[in-house]
């Protein structure tokens, strides 16, 4: 069944159009992962299907009677409430349902005969619905949403408008999931969530009887939870049957089958240009109109013809390169004994770590245990209580912190890149424009930048010094997803020493060689990447707090007969003809679609049988991924 439909909706700001086009539609129990840089309109998807903002022109259809949970503004609260009356708002309904039959329950034991029995049936049909909306199960969900995003007792009796930014999201996100609507949607849900937290997410969503649609940068996430992406390029959107990985793997496919028919279009038309030429000077010299006949009929084939766009195989993208000189120092940093409180509350107790010259280290940690106060240790921002840290002779760091603030924020982007840089204007707008501040977005105050934005400008001014370490506190947030990637490009070529926290599975595998991580006030040490991090503390290896990564055995892979390979190899045939078939056929429907306008019933049969074939081909896809093993 079909939950949301979206056909052809534009969307403009001003005379700024935002949406083309959009055409996609989320079925029931779908997981739906919503990708695209930022600013092409993915959180402005979301308020027009939730009835928050208009759009201005296409078609929009929610199943009728389905529930929309929609994570979005954070309310303010007032003064005296608390996060627990902002998590039992969820119950709101179910709660007044109980009210009607406790009252109705005192009512009945002074009712007779007619009025009895009508208070009776009045109670069965209020005690059904209240089971229908889990009224029975209220305190499981609590304790169970709580749990897994780690909203503990003392957490949920502090008033709502003292929280952080982010805690009032987390809050948020529990009140939502509470809600249990038959539709949700999350616009970047792990942001603010460890990585434990995360994780549970991920069950959730793929354990959840609804829909759920999903904007993220968290490409772990979007590999776990989703089972279709839908990309929003250029103001339309693209849908793929599988999650991330899979999105990418048939995206290049399908540019690169792309490109091929585009080269193959322009050298038919070359050569029909050539022979409209050839044709010409011949109908020239002999005066033959039969030549200007089919000239004419050359040309109109070529008018005619349905052109194929050349792909933009490569997008404009941050171009990042760090500075780094070599440190005179082989020990980058070394901390021996750390202790530090804050009041009587213990933080760090007893930390060693040992940080060497070209180590990439990603420190983890639960959210509250204390991994930016390490960091800011390191940059002495503080006296510890005990124990020293030592930073290596002559070594210069450079620091990306979480909560960018710069100490001018009624500076230009381009005044403020420009504060301790003896370079002119037009350098420092060429670089910039590297960062994808172009035009008027240079002269654009700093106090009014987006989050992406000033991640951006903060390190483009680290790109310019000469350093030695880098300290990255969340260096992801606000980037999206190719942005991140150019980060990582670069950090991978930065010859010096790293030290990184981040919730990013994927930039933490990609990057780090070494893992420390906070428990209990206490460092452990990996030696090796995320996969190898999750990997140790599945089995639980408690033995030694630094194990050294060895080696894998290669698994031994069993000779198939030639028999069997034929007709493995005969099957991915079948199967690639029929895909070819459904996806023809899937086409075709798409297009009567679009004929069909506004008949709604013709639209849902048309639907409902698209459906059908994309699930078929969903299962080929299936069968054929698992015949490449």
């Amino acid at each position: 069944m079909i939950e949301i439909a979206l056909k052809e909706l534009e969307k403009y700001y001003g005379a700024h159009r935002v949406l083309h086009s959009i055409s996609f539609e989320v079925l029931s129990h779908e997981k739906v992962g919503l990708v695209g840089a930022n600013g092409t309109g993915k959180t402005t998807i979301f308020k027009i299907i939730s009835g928050l903002e208009n759009y201005d022109g296409g078609m929009l259809a929610v199943r009728k009677g389905a529930s929309i949970g929609y994570l979005h503004q954070i309310p303010d609260g007032q003064e005296h409430i608390t996060v627990n009356d902002v998590l039992y708002e969820a119950f709101g309904t179910v709660m007044d349902i109980k009210k009607s039959m406790e009252l109705l329950e005192e009512q009945m034991s002074a009712l007779q005969c007619l009025s009895l029995e009508h208070a009776v049936k009045k109670y069965g049909e209020l005690q059904l619905a209240f089971e229908s909306k889990g009224g029975y199960t209220i305190e499981e969900s609590f304790s169970k949403i709580c749990t897994g995003l780690k909203i503990t007792e003392d957490f949920r009796s502090r008033r709502f408008s003292t929280l952080s930014g982010g805690e009032k999201t987390t809050v948020q996100l529990g009140k939502i999931l509470l809600l249990n609507p038959d539709i949700l949607l999350l616009d970047e849900p792990t942001n603010h969530l460890d990585l434990d937290s995360i994780e549970w997410l991920e069950n959730f969503i793929a354990n959840y009887k609804g829909s759920v649609l999903i904007i993220s940068h968290d490409r772990y996430f979007l590999d776990a939870a989703v089972n279709k992406i839908i990309e929003i390029e250029d103001g339309e959107a693209t849908a793929y049957a599988g999650n991330y990985s899979y999105y990418v793997a048939e995206k290049d496919r399908m540019l690169m089958e792309q490109f091929d028919a585009f080269k193959d279009q322009q050298k038919k038309i070359k050569a029909m240009e050539e022979a409209i030429a050839r044709f010409r000077d011949w109908g020239n010299r002999s005066g033959n109109p039969k030549m200007f006949i089919k000239i004419a009929n050359m040309e109109k084939r070529i008018a005619r013809m349905d052109k194929v766009d050349r792909p933009i195989m490569e997008r404009r993208k941050i171009q990042l390169q760090f500075q780094s000189i070599k440190s005179s120092s082989k020990d980058v940093v070394r901390i021996q004994g750390l202790k530090k409180s804050y009041g009587s509350q213990p933080l760090l107790e007893d930390i060693n770590l040992h940080i060497r010259s070209g180590e990439r280290v990603a420190l983890l940690g639960k959210n509250g245990t204390g991994k930016s106060t390490l960091i800011k240790g390191i940059l002495s921002q503080y006296i510890p209580d005990a124990g020293e840290i030592k930073v290596g002779s002559n070594v210069q760091i450079g620091y990306l912190e979480q909560d960018i603030i710069f100490p001018k924020p009624q500076q230009t982007a381009l005044e403020a890149f420009r504060e301790n840089l003896a370079i002119s204007e037009g350098e420092a707008r060429r670089i910039l424009a590297k960062f994808l501040f172009c035009g008027e977005d240079v002269f654009r105050k700093v106090e009014n930048l987006s989050g992406g934005q000033k991640s951006r400008l903060k390190l483009c001014q680290l790109m310019m010094q000469d350093l030695h370490f880098l300290i990255l506190d969340e260096p992801t947030n606000h980037l999206d997803i190719d942005s991140r990637e150019m980060l990582e490009e670069a950090l991978d070529d930065f010859t010096g020493t790293i030290l990184f926290i981040s919730h990013d599975r994927y930039f933490i595998n990609k990057l780090a060689d070494r893992i420390v991580e906070l428990q209990g006030g206490r460092l452990v040490d990996y030696l090796g990447n995320y996969d190898y991090y999750r990997e140790k503390r599945m089995f639980q290896v408690k033995a030694a707090p630094i194990v050294h990564k060895t080696p894998k055995p290669f698994k031994e892979i069993p000779v198939k007969s030639v028999d069997d390979q034929r007709q493995k190899e005969h099957r991915i045939s079948n199967i690639e003809q029929e895909i070819e078939a459904l996806q023809k056929l899937i086409q075709e429907k798409d297009e009567y679609i679009k004929a069909l306008s506004s008949d709604y019933e013709k639209l849902q049969t048309a639907f409902a049988e698209k459906e059908t074939f994309q699930n078929n081909l969903d299962v080929l896809m299936e069968e054929w991924l698992l015949l490449q093993e």
